[in-house]
Formats: structure tokens, sequence, C-alpha cells
């Protein structure tokens, strides 16, 4: 009994080390930008600029030395209690990528910067308004992050502009289990989908034509090796450690009554 008492215990300590072994995952797996030296530098060309895409909701104001010359372009909804002009109404660029703005009509502004829009609006208002001043804002900016990132979910961005790492640290980065060279990120073109990879886990995930992220994209991370393979040996190990367990028990009762 003795000798069957010792062989189940190896069994269930070698059980334990296999389940170990297969959940642990190696530096190369989770270090981030691997192979940066120390000072070294990198001279950034921030070239991204944010194009508005159909679907999307504006605010844009236009405001002169007259204010009351401005007004008729200016939407908005209602009036205060003190008889101003209460809440400015946004648009949304249509399927055609236009958007109907008051007195001139359709603007195409889909494909275009925050820049190239001012400048195409103040040119189309030019007919109407001395030097107009034009500010435009995106509204509807978000991120989706999915996968093996602690807190998953739909983000609102500040601002116009939002790097991968800045969306993942929305989430509150990578869990452990989060495979680093390969992150998925889906980009939507006015209904046509693009996919592609980049590798957070080198120093040229910099260089990525998604490091930097637009409107309504989908970050995904898949689960690394270690957690498939950690997930599938779950249910075996526990099963494993079951059975053990039952086995040294009885032993050791039927040695015991011996």
């Amino acid at each position: 009994m003795n000798h069957l008492t010792t062989k189940l215990s190896k069994f269930f300590y070698f059980s334990l080390t296999v389940l170990l072994l297969h959940s642990c995952a190696s530096p190369k797996d989770v270090v981030y930008f691997q192979g940066v030296g120390d000072y070294e530098t990198k001279v950034g060309e921030n070239n991204h600029s944010q194009t508005y895409k159909v679907d999307d909701v504006v605010s844009i104001n236009v405001s002169t030395l007259d204010p009351q010359a401005s007004m008729p372009f200016n939407l908005v909804k209602g009036m205060d209690e003190s008889g101003m002009r209460a809440e400015q109404l946004d648009y949304i660029v249509d399927k055609s990528g236009n958007i109907d703005f008051p007195v001139i009509g359709q603007v195409k502004i889909a494909g275009l910067t925050a820049e190239k829009a001012k400048e195409l609006l103040k040119q189309k208002l030019s007919n109407y308004l001395k030097d107009p001043i034009i500010n435009i804002r995106l509204k509807n900016f978000t991120v989706t992050i999915l996968g093996e990132v602690k807190a998953p979910g739909t983000y609102p961005v500040i601002g116009e502009q939002i790097t991968i790492l800045e969306a993942l640290g929305l989430a509150n980065d990578l869990t452990i289990k989060g495979k680093r060279d390969n992150v998925l990120v889906i980009r939507d073109f006015d209904g046509t989908k693009v996919y592609h990879r980049i590798n957070l886990t080198s120093k040229e995930a910099l260089d990525s034509p998604v490091y930097y992220l637009t409107q309504n994209d989908v970050v995904y991370v898949e689960p690394n090796n270690s957690a498939i393979t950690s997930s599938s040996l779950d249910n075996r190990a526990t099963i494993w450690v079951s059975i053990a367990s039952v086995l040294i028990t009885s032993s050791v009762l039927i040695l015991t009554r011996n």
C-alpha cells in the first residue's frame, strides 16, 4: 500500500507541475517594445490626420465680428428662459459624405481633415460673411477594446487623436494572457472593413498604420498560447486532482485500518 500511496502522490504533484508549466508566459511574450536600447532616440513624424467618415457626428460653430450676421449659420434648438439661443445642433455625415449646412446646403466633408473642412466651409461662406471663424469638432469619437484586457468596453475619446497604447491604457492594459505580438485592429471605411495587425513587442509598432486609431476602431487582443493551453488543461487538471485526491485518501484510510 505504501508503494501505491507513493505513486499516487507523484501523479498528483506531476499534474500540478504540468498545469503550472503550461500557465507560464516567457518575457518575450509579454514585454513591450523589445530591442529598444538605452538613450535610443526616434524622431517622431506625426503625419496622422483624422478624417471624417460617413455617420460621423460633428459640431460646427461659425462666428464673425457681427454675431447677427453669423447667426443663420449656427443651428440651435429653441431658446433659453432669457430668450437667448439655446443648445446648438450637430450635423451627421450622410451616406454620400455630406452634411446639410444652413443657407449653403450640401457640403461634402467625408474624407477631409478638420483643417480641410474648415477651409472648404470658409470658402463657401465667403459670399455671405466677412472673415468667418469656423470651429468644427468630432462628437462621436469612440474606440472599442475587446479580448484579453482588464477592462474591455467602448471608450469615448477626448480630443481628435489617440494612439493604440493610450486606448489600451483606457482598458487598464492587457492581461498577462493577452497576445501582444498580434493585436488586431478593425477599421471601417464607409462600410468597408479593413483588418490590420500590430506587434506591440516590437519597437517598430510606433510606425504601424494603426498606431494612431480613428473613430469607431475596434481593437481585439487575442489570448496567447499559455491562456489557450491553460484553459484546455483546467478541466483535465481538475479531474486529475479530484481522482488523485480520492485515491490517496482511500489508500490512507485502508492503511490506517490495517
